[in-house]
């Protein structure tokens, strides 16, 4: 992933790229996301996406023709990623902050997918009002990853917001998730391993059951950092522990996987 063009600077359209001239606001760039020409407005005084959604591109999965829903988009990478990288048919992105959805707008205008993805906005908890039940094949979250609690510095920062379970709980966002998908859909989300209890547990108790996970080390010798888990809806007993993904060889460089697959 590399950083663009910086804030004032326009896109032109072009044979080359595809890309369509978006104007750019104060302190907001385009970063290259090394995919099809692809190109994501972020602001790095809000929340800048992270390996993590890279990697949870690359982790989950909707089938040809299928319909995808990602809970907490941000600024639209998961779907803006996941529509190059799949053969879905329509992707949705659901975001909570006003900013953050104007820039996922935005990105989607300049990347020309408009009739692809839709970026609304809303709150997380209150899924079911915004859509119809059993609506996707394939839900996808890179939620907040510490519990929400006192002594959070600037709460109501959007770092805060996608750091904490501020504005949503783990607990929300599987039972949003489990509204929205079909019987046998798949739901696909990073989060820390220590944190693996409270997911398997609330994904049960929403007849999500865990089917596949991969942990990620930052080295092999290292404890994980991160982990990718899919579930399906009405799915029976059965997980698979997939071989581990390292981020970095004894070199210090990116390993195979990381550069050629994800593009680092």
């Amino acid at each position: 992933m590399k950083t663009g063009k910086e804030t004032g600077e326009r896109s032109i359209k072009t044979a080359e790229t595809g890309l369509f001239p978006v104007e750019l606001k104060e302190g907001e760039r385009f970063d290259d996301l090394q995919r099809n020409g692809y190109e994501i407005i972020q602001n790095k005084e809000r929340f800048c996406f992270g390996m993590d959604a890279v990697l949870l591109s690359g982790f989950a999965g909707v089938k040809k023709g299928g319909k995808l829903i990602d809970l907490g988009t941000g600024t639209g990478i998961l779907p803006i990623l996941l529509s190059a990288k799949t053969g879905g048919s329509h992707f949705t992105g659901l975001e909570i902050q006003k900013e953050s959805v104007d820039m996922a707008r935005r990105s989607v205008i300049h990347n020309g997918l408009t009739d692809r993805i839709d970026i609304i906005e809303g709150d997380i908890r209150e899924a079911d009002r915004l859509f119809c039940s059993a609506s996707f094949d394939t839900v996808v979250s890179n939620p907040p990853y510490m519990p929400g609690g006192s002594g959070i510095p600037n709460p109501d920062s959007p770092k805060a917001v996608a750091r904490h379970e501020i504005l949503c709980s783990l607990s929300d966002v599987v039972k949003a998730a489990a509204f929205l998908l079909k019987e046998g859909g798949s739901f696909c989300l990073v989060h820390r391993p220590y944190r693996l209890p409270d997911i398997f547990g609330e994904m049960r108790d929403h007849h999500i059951e865990p089917k596949r996970m991969r942990l990620v080390y930052p080295y092999i010798d290292k404890r994980p950092s991160m982990v990718l888990i899919e579930g399906r809806k009405g799915g029976k007993p059965e997980l698979i522990c997939e071989e581990p993904l390292v981020i970095y060889g004894e070199d210090g460089k990116y390993t195979e996987e990381i550069r050629e697959r994800y593009g680092y």
